[in-house]
């Protein structure tokens, strides 16, 4: 326990000074009368993405209820106020019955006869099928300094979410949700789940920050805690804040702690798309030739009609900004921090497939495992994730109004 706090510890020094140096180069956004939006998404740059997952790799998997969670918070609060993002944090308790192994799954995507399976939200399971499951054997980790930082097991209590919010200029009553979930499971670092949809948020966070950069409504950036275990904090956020939406506070301030939602839009998972498992169970090691960015809206949720025209939105704003991987829509968004939004307003979801039928199907091996971490991924699945983020500045730049200053 003493050699995991330390690793923790020196990690979260050894990141903060790292991370230091583009952090205080923030500069303001180069103004482009023809398009601001292509203009801010020229800002995002690759590398500085693949830096901030890898800041957020330094604190493990991220496993809620323990120091290395609490670090990560802190270290992603302080990146955030770095930028001009002032953050704030939202205290919950959790304190769960005694957990129960989930089983793992494996086998063909039919059952017998033919009957397609039914997936997770409604999609169907179909052609091979790899094994999937959550990791809890710390021995299964290779890397001692791994199994060292991931040792500290959760405890119940507080639990907290982070964000930081780019109040609107002409409609500051009004507000997107933007988020991500900073917690982890596996005895991995949770480079991909959910350090590339965290990474994501915390580069639009800054981009939306920078000097001169202005949107009509507000935008909020957030980054979720307790998603594993059943979407504990984007549950908190509703229970505690749906009843305070749009209320003017003090009156006649013109300020809003709750602006009213007008959508959320959640990013989980964002590098892996290599394609269906092989017979014998193995992966493509590339990206499949197909590889896209899958926006998913929930078909049987009360929203379905706006979040599909969300969804929509988002692809015709893959398409415009977009450099490397296009976007597909699909119709079964499911276990991640948009669903307890998707009966109040639109909710969207963008990951690196489709969750039902790709992800819970074994498309990516290193869900839930100690693989997953920074060095699996390749460039060209880092790119996906930058297309993501390319997206949605494309799409919620055009929803909040922004605008550059010339």
């Amino acid at each position: 326990m003493r050699l995991a706090r330390f690793v923790t510890t020196s990690a979260l020094l050894a990141v903060a000074s790292a991370s230091s140096t583009p952090v205080a180069a923030q500069q303001p956004a180069p103004a482009d009368s023809a398009d601001p939006i292509a203009t801010l998404v020229g800002q995002l740059d690759l590398e500085r993405y693949k830096a901030t997952i890898k800041g957020l790799t330094a604190f493990g998997d991220r496993r809620q209820g323990t120091a290395r969670n609490r670090q990560a918070l802190d270290w992603i609060e302080a990146q955030l106020k770095s930028y001009g993002c002032s953050p704030e944090r939202l205290t919950y308790e959790f304190n769960p019955p005694p957990a129960q192994p989930r089983p793992a799954v494996a086998g063909a995507g039919q059952r017998p006869g033919g009957a397609p399976r039914v997936g997770a939200g409604g999609s169907r399971l179909r052609g091979n099928r790899a094994r999937t499951g959550v990791n809890t054997d710390s021995l299964a980790q290779p890397d001692p300094r791994l199994r060292a930082l991931n040792a500290e097991a959760s405890t119940p209590g507080a639990r907290q979410n982070v964000y930081c919010t780019k109040v609107g200029s002409t409609r500051p009553d009004e507000m997107y949700i933007v988020g991500a979930h900073m917690d982890g499971i596996g005895w991995g670092e949770a480079a991909n789940d959910d350090g590339s949809g965290t990474a994501l948020v915390m580069e639009l966070a800054r981009i939306f920050s920078m000097p001169g950069v202005t949107t009509e409504r507000t935008i909020r950036f957030a980054l979720w805690n307790n998603e594993e275990t059943g979407l504990n904090g984007a549950r908190a956020y509703v229970a505690q804040r749906q009843a305070l939406q749009g209320k003017e506070e003090p009156a006649g301030s013109g300020k809003y702690p709750e602006p009213k939602w007008l959508g959320m839009i959640q990013h989980d998972m964002m590098l892996w798309d290599h394609g269906m498992p092989r017979a014998d169970g193995t992966l493509n090691p590339e990206q499949r030739p197909e590889a896209d960015v899958n926006v998913e809206f929930q078909s049987n949720s009360k929203m379905a009609k706006q979040s599909a025209e969300l969804a929509w939105l988002f692809h015709a704003a893959n398409e415009k900004y977009a450099t490397d991987y296009p976007a597909t829509v699909g119709p079964h968004m499911t276990n991640t921090d948009s669903g307890p939004f998707q009966d109040l307003i639109p909710a969207i979801s963008l990951r690196e497939n489709e969750r039902g039928a790709h992800t819970g199907n074994g498309w990516n091996p290193h869900w839930h495992q100690p693989t997953d971490t920074y060095a699996t991924f390749s460039d060209k699945d880092f790119r996906l994730g930058l297309n993501a983020a390319q997206t949605t500045l494309g799409a919620l730049g055009q929803l909040a109004g922004v605008k550059v200053k010339r």
